[in-house]
């Protein structure tokens, strides 16, 4: 993996989106892989969401509460700095992924610990902490189970909620095989491809560092301004272990995670785990605040990230972005996410929020390609829990990136002179008459069977994925006027 850029977000190298995804396009059992995943959750999830009355007024609460937050941030994040200090937490403020790796490592060596456990943690991924870690010859040990399939296989997330999502159980099994003798308890003899088989062996494995571990970084999915608590929600307990074992809890968490009050999590709690594992209450939810002597770690720190935040909160539409609580019920509904998976968009943060989140954190021009991975079908939008109009940010963005691309040439782009060719043809009724009739001429000759094997010129990039079905003989604008007109 790479190293943080500038603006500090971990940009993992990838290739544009359009070259990353042409190329997860041709990977057969990868897009095997995310269908089977993405249609099992979206279809659990629309189960459990139907079932409440008030889905939608879930949906409004939650909007406003983040609306209202963002717009008195400053005042939220103070009250949460008092809080924590006063329940016995240390607070930490960084600016950028450099100043939060810097704090991680130095509370970390303070321990005199070599070793951490780790909750499943987005915002430790964006900082590149692990890595950060292992330079300072510190090792971090992922303990959720897709995390750690991850870690095993040398790999990177492709979804926010599982981020091994592109990989099978068989794949799973042989990279358990492989590589869990490298990491600490090897896999058993014999291993099948059973998921309680594979769950068994992961438990197995990670067992002794529960035990063992001393100091434990996670991230938080919510954290209460008005008490000091942080929460995290998990399925599989493993979280609960690192949370309540070690002596020392390293809690790193984006700005935006603060909720005002305890009675607004009583909305996200209901709408979270049905918009994220499709399951009614999410099984383990974990709160803690501060410290209690005798009763779980003895000391607390707390690392607010910026990292890009603040300057996405100065932008009035694009600040909404932020209201992202990671369900991922976005990705799962998302046709361009579901053929191209997680690691074509070259971020931590993949498919529709990812498309519209990087960019401004990182900022648009190390990004450009991000707003236009979509369709504009507006999926995400009608699935997202907090109403992110995902769709009106990328339309945004995009705007954004032309402007960016346009400042820095003194030439029109080949994009810019078709654009503005089309304009003309468009505005004038003569002009586009001509146009439809050379194209219907062109078209059917290129044609074979009623379909264009392929395109001239630019225009080959389209039918080299889509079946182009050849024009007709005769346009609609010349029907009408031969069968409709005198009707009027």
């Amino acid at each position: 993996m790479s190293n943080p850029t500038d603006r500090g977000v971990v940009w993992l190298g990838s290739p544009a989106f359009p070259d990353a995804a042409r190329s997860a396009l041709g990977n057969t059992q990868l897009r095997a892989n995310l269908k089977r995943a993405t249609g099992t959750i979206r279809d659990k999830r629309l189960a459990v969401a139907s079932e409440l009355d008030d889905w939608e007024e879930l949906r409004t609460a939650a909007e406003a509460v983040k609306r209202r937050t963002s717009r008195h941030l400053d005042w939220y994040l103070l009250q949460l700095e008092s809080s924590v200090t006063a329940a016995g937490g240390t607070v930490h403020w960084a600016s950028d992924a450099a100043e939060a790796n810097r704090i991680v490592t130095a509370l970390v060596r303070a321990t005199g610990e070599k070793e951490v456990v780790k909750v499943k943690s987005m915002a430790t991924q964006e900082i590149g902490l692990n890595e950060h870690l292992a330079e300072a010859g510190i090792t971090a040990y992922e303990t959720d189970l897709a995390e750690l399939i991850v870690q095993l296989g040398d790999d990177r997330p492709s979804h926010i909620l599982v981020p091994a999502i592109h990989k099978n159980r068989s794949e799973i099994r042989d990279l358990f095989a492989a590589e869990m003798g490298n990491w600490g308890l090897p896999a058993p003899d014999g291993l099948t491809d059973d998921p309680k088989a594979l769950a068994e062996a992961a438990r197995r494995h990670l067992r002794d560092k529960f035990l063992s571990a001393k100091v434990a970084v996670s991230g938080a999915n919510f954290a209460v301004a008005d008490t000091g608590t942080v929460m995290v929600v998990e399925s599989e307990g493993n979280g609960r272990m690192c949370l309540t074992l070690p002596e020392t809890l390293i809690t790193v968490m984006g700005i935006e995670k603060v909720v005002p009050t305890w009675d607004d999590l009583e909305v996200f709690l209901q709408l979270l785990p049905r918009s994220s594992t499709g399951e009614r209450m999410n099984p383990y939810t974990s709160t803690w605040t501060g410290v209690t002597e005798g009763d779980g770690p003895q000391e607390f720190h707390l690392v607010l990230l910026d990292n890009g935040r603040a300057d996405t909160l100065a932008d009035t539409l694009g600040r909404q972005a932020l209201a992202c609580i990671r369900c991922s019920a976005c990705l799962n509904v998302c046709p361009v996410f579901e053929r191209t998976g997680g690691h074509a968009y070259g971020s931590v943060y993949p498919g529709p929020i990812g498309a519209v989140l990087t960019p401004q954190l990182v900022g648009v021009e190390k990004a450009a390609s991000l707003p236009f991975a979509s369709t504009l079908c507006g999926a995400c939008y009608d699935a997202c829990p907090v109403k992110i109009n995902i769709p009106e940010l990328l339309a945004h963005l995009r705007a954004e990136a032309v402007e960016a691309k346009r400042a820095g040439r003194h030439l029109p782009t080949v994009e810019a002179l078709a654009m503005k060719a089309a304009t003309t043809v468009l505005d004038s009724p003569a002009l586009f008459t001509a146009a439809q009739k050379a194209g219907s001429l062109g078209g059917r000759a290129l044609a074979r069977r009623g379909r264009i094997r392929r395109l001239p010129g630019p225009l080959s990039g389209w039918s080299d994925t889509r079946d182009t079905p050849a024009p007709p003989a005769e346009s609609f604008r010349t029907w009408w006027r031969k069968n409709r007109e005198g009707d009027r």
